[in-house]
């Protein structure tokens, strides 16, 4: 069983950054890759980011692309999100999640934290 906790959400103006931690506890060792996706109201969860803990390789989803940076402290079981320059369309809940391989679908990861609220202002 694997326990995943974000925190880092907030408001912030257009523009602004944000960064999210994920704290990872458990059976961590059965995570080879973490991901962050997020989901605005109404519509449907999205990938935003993946990682693979062995080597670090970072994937993105081409709408944050530049802007948002994966990254990992295996020492404390942690993934961030940075997020920079954020705009409007970055409102959303995120949220992290834990898998076997990397994947931009939902459904392939195995475990998920609870969400974080962001928020941008225009």
């Amino acid at each position: 069983q694997v326990h995943l906790v974000e925190s880092g959400g907030g408001l912030v103006q257009a523009g602004g950054s944000l960064r999210l931690s994920c704290a990872a506890s458990g059976r961590t060792f059965s995570l080879n890759v973490m991901g962050w996706f997020r989901q605005a109201p109404g519509k449907e969860r999205e990938f935003v980011a993946s990682m693979r803990w062995s080597n670090g390789n970072a994937y993105y989803a081409d709408s944050v692309r530049g802007r948002f940076t994966i990254s990992g402290n295996n020492a404390k079981n942690t993934v961030y999100l940075q997020m920079n320059s954020l705009k409007t369309e970055d409102t959303a809940v995120y949220y992290c999640a834990g898998g076997p391989y990397a994947s931009r679908v939902p459904r392939t990861y195995d475990c998920w934290g609870q969400g974080t609220q962001v928020t941008v202002s225009s």
